[in-house]
Formats: C-alpha cells, structure tokens, sequence
C-alpha cells in the first residue's frame, strides 16, 4: 500500500494510540454500523456468535439507504453510478427455506431445508442461510423466506431444554422440510405435499423478482402437484399447541404475592397465567407480626435516587436536614469566591433505610457525599491509606481479654469522616438543599474532610490517632490499629476500624473515662458490651468467648436460594480436581465473584473453609460450571453448620503454639505446592492461612520448609504484638510439623543438595531457631492441625481436626 500512496501522492497519517478521537470521521461510522447491528441482532434474538453477520448486513444496508450529506443518494449509486435494487432485500432473522440439493438421489427426501437468513454474500448472487441441523452457513440461490417468523425468537418462548450437542438450542422447524404453521391455528396433515422452493433471485445483479415468489403457507400455493386428500386416506391429525411458559431461571423467585390467592389451600394444580407461578404456593401466614411488618416495608417504602425524589418526602427532608445541621456545626466548609485557576468538585445525596433487628425501621438516613473521583491527583489530594484493624489482631485481643476476665465494651463514632482536618485546598460546588444566601459563584472551601473524599478516611484516622496519644495511649508498632494505655497497673487497649471501636480494659472507670473524653471531642454512640462488630456474632459465656457469623451465613444461603438444598457433611469432595478447562461451560461471573467474595469474609470464624474457598478463588476471572458447582458444595456444607465459630477459653495460659503444613505440587497447572499454617493461643485458634507458594518445590520437604518460613514470620509478628500487649512469650513458640527432613534442615544445615537452590530467605527459620524464639517439632500427619488449610477433608477427619480446635455450633443442641 505504501508504494501505493507513493506513486499516487498519498501521504500517509496515523493516529496516535488509545486516540481514537483523532479519526473521529471513522469512529462516528463504527458506532453508526454497530448501533444498526445491534438492533437487527436483538430483533431477530440471534445468538452472539452471529455479530459478524450483523455487522456485514448492516453494512449492506447502510450503503443501500440515501444520505443527506450525499443529496439524498446512496453511497451505492455515487460509486456505481447507478440506483440499489432493493427487490432482493429480505428481513434479517428469519425463517428461510434452501434449496436441498444434497438428496443423494431419494425421491422422497425432503426438497428444502430450514434455517436462518444472515445476509447477502460478497462477490455472489445469493443469500446466505445457516442450517439448524448441520449447523453451517449455506449461500443459495433458491430460498423461499417466511419474513413474520423469527426462529430465534420463536425458540426464546418454548420451555429451556438443554442440548448435549449445541452450545445454544436451535428450533426445530419440522422434519420434511415443511414451514411450520406461523400463527398456530391451522391444522396440518400427513398427507399434506412438501413446499417446493422457487426461484426467488434473477439472474441480473439481484434483479427484480416476481410478487408469487414470497411464501404463502396454504397449500394450494404449491407448484408441485398436490393429490387429492379424497383419494387418500390420512388421519387428520391436529398439531399440539405448543405450551409457552417463562424461563427456568425464573421459576425460583417471587416478585409479588397476588391478593386473591388462598394462602390455607393453594391449589397445585390450578392453570395460572401469573408470570412467576411460585407466588401461588408462598404463604406468609407463619411468620411474626414483625417480620410480616418488615417484609411489608421492603415491598412498600422505596429510598429515592437523587434529591428531587427526596424533597418530596418529609421524613427524608427532615433526615436532609439533620445531616446539614451537623455539617454546619461542624464547621465543614466555608463560602467564598472560587480562586483563579482551581476548579470545585461535585456532591450528591445518598439515602437508606435503617432496620432494626425486628424489622421496623430504624431511621431514615440522608448522607451529603463528595463526587471523589473527580478529584485530582497531587492537586486535590496525596495519600489516601489509612490502617484498619486486622481480624488476627480482633482475636488476639478477644481472647487476651477473656483469659484476664477483663471488660469489652464498643462504640460508634458517628459522622466520623466529618471530623478529620483538610490539608488541601479543596473547593466543592454548593450542594442541593443549602441556602447560602449569596449569589451562585460562591463555592463552599472545604475546611473539614468530607465522605467520598480520597483522603477521607485517612483524615479521619489521623485525628483519632492524634485524640487517643493526647489521652494518653500508646500506638502500636505490629498492628497500628490497636492503642495500649498501661499506667500503675490500668489497662486499657483500644482497636479501632474505621469509626467502629473495641475499648478493652481491667478497669471500668478507665474505659468510662475513654468514652467520655472521644463524646466530647466527637459524637459517639455507646454501644455497651461488645455483641457484634463487622458482621461476627461475639457471644460471652462462662466458658468463654464463642466467635460466630450465623447471620451473615444465613444471608449468603437465602441470596443463593439454597435455604431448603440438601446438607452436606464436608466442604469439599476429596480428591477433586478443578482445573481451567474451556470445554466446560461458563456461568455468570459476576454471581461466582460475589459468591466467592462473601466466603471469604465468612473465614474470619470458619477454618473449615478455608482450603476450599482459597481454591475456589483462583477462578473468579473465569468460572466454569464445576466451580460453581463446588462453591455451592461450599454453601450446602454451611447449611449443616450454621452456628459454627471458634471458642476462646476462659481456662488455661497464654501460651503461643503454631503448626505448618504443605501439600507437594498440589496445583495441577503450575505444579506450585501449598502453604497452611495454624497459631493457637492459649489452646484457641486466632492466625490461619492457606497459601500458593511463590516458586515451584523440588521436594516435600523443600515444600514444608518454605511453609516453616512462612509460619515463623506469623509466630514472629504475633510475639511482638503479645509483647505491645504485656503477654511476651518466656519460651519459644513451639512449631509442629509432619515431615523430619525439613525440621532437621531448620535445626542443621544439612541435605546440601536438596536446599542449595532455596532463597536465603527461607533460611531465616534456622536463625530464630538458633535465637531461641521457635522450636520445631514432629507430629504425626493424623494429628496435623494445619491439614485443614492444604487438602480437602473427609468427614471423619474434618470433625476430629475440629473438635481438636474447639470449633462447634453454637446454636446445635445439646
């Protein structure tokens, strides 16, 4: 082409990438064929796989329709000189019949061929047809079209039944090659004659074609001779009417309960013509008044989408206006003329419904948020991370404190975003609702952080940082959520996530103290004893402290539909296998994804878990049915234990105890191994994992040994931390593992040829050997704790490893 250009005089020009906007001519036609393609694709309900199709038949046509920037001409007739013919043009989509030439001399095999008409081929007078049964394209000559019917369409109505051999259901358009009757009411017969195709394409560039050419569905229309039925003796039979019925995916769920529905005798086997026919079988006659109350508000109150919708309602106008009172105490911004140069940010309304734990409503909450992401990058704003308290630590701290029978108490920081210190120079437009009294070029400076700003919940963090060393707290050093006050014998720890706070303490007037003092610098809410902080469930017994998630379980089961499934006894099958196979086929990423997500949260009580959802996750790019199938597995096993969580004992010492593991190139793709450790203190599980190494091993016992390594950097860290809490540990943390090689390596240098690749890294185990802060032991496999996190489980081994951990179900009974 460039020798082209040179001859000539064509100068080349390209746009520069991801700059598409430098060819806008070009790209403006990209969108005016792929908005022509989509809608003849969803008019016609063709599959995906069909878009290349689409986008040649709308090109097609494009070319074929007069333009006013051409006077009214096609582009057609300015390249050729002359009009389109438009007698050859036939609805994209639908029911065609072609010409069967391969009969292999039968007689009586059918003489046309259902499919589906998907344009006109380049360079040939013809049509291109896609045959249902061979499943290929055909270009023919001599096809006779049914322009009503869309097979797609029609198929999109019939009850979902899957095919082993298609990726997606075809319809099935009669065996003989005869259209089917396209409004359903006539009556078809045995004896009836087979449609002859005509010859519907001219010899001429598509020329003209003749009106009789169009198929006509009575029989006396056929050019073949048709005997008479009174010299043949058929059983008029009549077609079945084809039952029409919704989607299978849609007969789980119930949108509305018709009033006129007997709930004390539902009738089965009544015809209904209710989209969803489940609605006819639910009764709300057993539940509560409350939760009838609370099912009632869900169906009937509705949180508006933006301030016009709100402005209209009191009670969200009073929440409005509660929300700006508090902005304005609060001295969040101040009104001024925008600076030359600077340009001010957006806000919106956000509105929910609080619910209490009955079902009633709590409040109506309004919340006036910064549009963040219009923020600018060095200008608008710097840092933006801000420390929140890790879950190892929240045990840690649960189980130091019912160990020393000390008092947990929690609270609420209300607005707390609203209260951190602006460093930048942000200036945000007026928002919907404030009166400012002055003319509309004012913008409001912020001077307060604001929710929705990038740097807000690092505002906020520092201020209570900066409000809790005042008091006189010490931040911690391993985990820089926590702060520890200790004088003349007063404990007092405080954890801190986001504006949620655990205040831990020997002595209640020092915790009274500490509440008091952050009501005066900001506005809390006392929540007294600590029962339930981020989703888990914290129950004191007098054995001690029982962690659970029921209700969050409960809620990942209904979102499923899976309340009535079938129990299962163990999370995972043994021995399965799931690889990235594309041969299986795809379910919605998305459901996988937030699936998947919420189980991960469930770990922070559920060990059990742990390996099948560490598993599951390396998936979520893109999951396959088998995955899904076992993250349900998951979910079934969930429904046996639903009350499960982890005791931290009253009883016993504080002494710290770990145990690692690994699976030899358990993965099937990179042949990686697994690593699985398990810390206990004082005889309670508070650090688990289950990772994928890094490097591939070249034995089990190089695989154990990069599991030691990353075991003792958890023992390391915990020590620290249970020494910023006043419990260092006097001995070393013991460190079982099940394989001797590797625990001699960690004591010795030994086995040269096996360890002589390994990064220095790992070789730190022997050095807190040799320092006295771990000690490795052997334990028997069956006795290996840590199994739980590197290989799925039987049931047997599963309750056993349990019952060792002191994990069981609260709520099971006794």
């Amino acid at each position: 082409m460039r020798l082209f250009y040179a001859k000539h005089g064509i100068v080349l020009e390209t746009t520069c990438p991801h700059t598409p906007q430098q060819n806008g001519v070009v790209e403006r036609k990209h969108r005016h064929v792929l908005e022509m393609a989509r809608a003849i694709r969803f008019e016609a309900n063709l599959p995906i796989k069909f878009w290349g199709e689409c986008i040649l038949t709308a090109t097609y046509i494009i070319n074929r329709i007069p333009s006013n920037v051409l006077n009214n001409k096609t582009p057609y007739e300015i390249l050729l000189e002359k009009p389109p013919d438009y007698d050859h043009m036939r609805v994209f989509g639908c029911l065609a019949y072609y010409w069967n030439y391969d009969t292999k001399g039968d007689k009586f095999e059918p003489r046309g061929r259902p499919g589906v008409f998907l344009g006109y081929p380049c360079g040939t007078k013809g049509y291109r047809i896609y045959d249902f049964d061979l499943k290929k394209l055909v270009i023919s000559r001599h096809v006779r079209f049914v322009e009503d019917v869309f097979p797609y369409v029609e198929n999109k109505l019939k009850p979902e039944v899957p095919s082993e051999n298609d990726d997606e259901s075809h319809p099935d358009w009669s065996k003989g090659g005869m259209p089917p009757d396209v409004d359903g009411d006539n009556d078809t017969h045995e004896g009836d004659s087979p449609v002859v195709v005509n010859d519907v394409v001219q010899e001429q560039d598509m020329g003209p074609q003749n009106e009789n050419t169009q198929v006509d569905l009575n029989v006396e229309q056929n050019e073949e001779p048709n005997l008479d039925a009174s010299h043949v003796p058929v059983e008029e039979q009549s077609r079945p009417m084809r039952t029409r019925s919704q989607p299978q995916r849609l007969k789980e769920y119930h949108v509305e309960l018709p009033p006129s529905i007997d709930h004390a005798n539902p009738t089965h086997d009544q015809a209904t013509s209710t989209v969803h026919p489940l609605a006819h079988y639910i009764s709300y006659n057993n539940f509560s008044t409350n939760h009838k109350a609370f099912l009632t508000a869900i169906d009937s109150l509705d949180e508006p989408k933006n301030f016009k919708q709100a402005s209209q309602d009191l009670k969200w106008r009073e929440a409005m206006e509660r929300e700006i009172r508090a902005l304005e105490q609060n001295d969040t911004w101040s009104l001024q003329e925008l600076p030359f140069g600077k340009k001010p940010i957006d806000s919106k309304w956000v509105y929910k419904i609080k619910y209490k734990p009955s079902g009633e409503v709590e409040r109506y909450k309004a919340r006036l948020v910064a549009k963040g992401y219009t923020q600018m990058e060095g200008v608008d704003y710097h840092d933006t991370f801000a420390p929140v308290a890790k879950l190892v630590t929240v045990r840690a701290l649960l189980a130091l404190a019912v160990k020393r029978n000390w008092h947990i108490h929690q609270l609420d920081v209300n607005n707390a975003f609203l209260h951190g210190d602006l460093e930048e120079e942000v200036y945000m437009k007026i928002p919907p609702g404030f009166s400012s009294g002055e003319k509309e070029t004012r913008v409001c400076r912020l001077q307060k952080s604001l929710y929705g700003l990038k740097q807000a919940s690092r505002n906020w963090y520092q201020k209570f940082t900066t409000t809790l060393c005042d008091m006189g707290y010490k931040q911690s050093v391993a985990d820089p959520s926590l702060f520890i006050y200790r004088t003349d014998g007063v404990h007092a720890v405080v954890l801190i996530y986001v504006d949620d706070v655990i205040i831990v303490g020997d002595d209640m007037h020092k915790i009274k103290e500490t509440k008091a003092e952050l009501n005066h610098r900001f506005t809390i809410k006392d929540l007294g004893n600590l029962k339930y902080f981020l989703g888990i469930e914290v129950a004191r017994t007098k054995d001690g402290i029982v962690l659970s998630q029921r209700k969050y379980t409960l809620d990942i089961l209904r979102d499923m539909g899976l309340e009535g499934c079938r129990p299962s006894a163990f999370p995972m099958e043994q021995g399965l296998k799931l690889d990235k196979s594309e041969d299986d086929d795809r379910v919605d990423a998305g459901q996988y994804r937030r699936l998947v997500g919420r189980l991960l949260y469930l770990q922070a009580t559920r060990p059990d878990i742990v390996y099948s959802v560490n598993l599951l996750s390396q998936f979520v790019a893109d999951p396959r049915q088998p995955h899904f199938d076992a993250a349900l597995r998951v979910v079934r096993y969930l429904k046996t234990t639903l009350g499960q969580g982890i005791l931290l004992p009253k009883e016993g010492g504080l002494k710290l105890v770990a145990y690692s593991d690994s699976d030899w190139m358990g993965c099937p793709f990179t042949r990686r191994s697994r690593t699985g450790y398990l810390l206990l203190l004082g005889g309670a599980p508070v650090s688990w994992k289950s990772k994928k190494q890094s490097v591939v091993s070249r034995s089990s016992a190089e695989a154990e040994y990069r599991a030691m390594a990353a075991t003792v950097s958890e023992i390391l860290w915990f020590r620290w931390l249970l020494t910023e809490l006043d419990t260092p540990q006097e001995s070393p943390t013991t460190l079982f593992c099940d394989n001797e090689a590797a625990r001699h390596i960690a004591n010795n240098p030994v086995f040269h040829e096996r360890t002589k690749h390994v990064e220095m890294d790992c070789h730190f185990v022997r050095e807190r050997v040799e320092s006295k802060e771990v000690a490795p032991a052997f334990i028997q496999s069956h006795l290996q704790m840590a199994d739980l996190f590197t290989k799925p489980l039987g049931g047997q081994q599963l309750k056993f490893l349990l019952d060792k951990l002191g994990i069981s179900n609260l709520h099971a009974p006794t």
